[in-house]
């Protein structure tokens, strides 16, 4: 028998359950304080008309939310097919695909989302770095930092060829690179700044680094990692 086993078992449950509590009591606060804006889109979005809910932030944040619990059934289903079919790692890999695709995209739908003069105003685009920092401002750089964060963090748990730093850094800038490309092409009037893909790849490498712990790594892409 191993002792150690027995007595790392209890903390690293406690560790979970509290690191759970967090996580809810961090959602439970966010809703707490976007609660107001929300619930003016939610007459809107429940009556189920396009405008003032799916071109409207308030209106993206909150069918967002009321999709979670059709996310983690799609989880769950996803998770119970490869239990079936055998697959090691099946709500791992489940959970990573889900988390990807509901994270990343209402943020994608939002920054692809035009402004007033889309197809009038001529196509913007800032290439000095850090000159439109100042203009983002906080809730900005925050929004920006979240855009491909679910990217960042669950692609490596999931594709073991992204489980390292310089390729989550360049699956965030190409991505990147690539809205903010489309932002110009389709004159959205919008600005395509350098600094937009900066931000966004900074979010995306934070979050790879955050989820680092639970990384899938061949041991290729070890040996990789471990000279970087």
């Amino acid at each position: 028998m191993n002792p150690n086993a027995s007595l790392s078992a209890p903390p690293r449950r406690t560790r979970g359950i509290v690191f759970l509590a967090l996580a809810v009591l961090g959602l439970a606060g966010a809703l707490f304080v976007v609660r107001r804006p929300l619930m003016m889109s939610a007459p809107v979005c429940m009556a189920g008309r396009w405008h003032g809910c799916f071109d409207t932030f308030n209106g993206v944040v909150l069918m967002t939310l009321v999709a979670l619990p059709l996310a983690a059934l799609v989880v769950w289903a996803l998770a119970r097919r490869r239990q079936a079919a055998g697959v090691t790692s099946p709500w791992r890999k489940s959970l990573a695909e889900v988390g990807m695709v509901h994270g990343t995209v209402p943020f994608l739908w939002l920054t692809m989302m035009p402004g007033a003069g889309v197809g009038t105003v001529p196509a913007r685009v800032s290439l000095v770095p850090l000159r439109d920092l100042v203009t983002m401002g906080p809730l900005g750089i925050v929004g920006n930092l979240l855009v491909f964060a679910a990217l960042g963090f669950f692609a490596p748990t999931r594709f073991s060829a992204l489980a390292s730093v310089p390729r989550i850094l360049a699956l965030g800038a190409g991505c990147s690179v690539l809205v903010e490309t489309a932002q110009y092409v389709l004159r959205l009037d919008r600005v395509s700044s350098v600094d937009d893909v900066l931000v966004n790849t900074a979010g995306a490498v934070l979050a790879a680094l955050a989820s680092r712990r639970w990384w899938r790594t061949s041991p290729h892409t070890s040996a990789i990692c471990r000279a970087a």
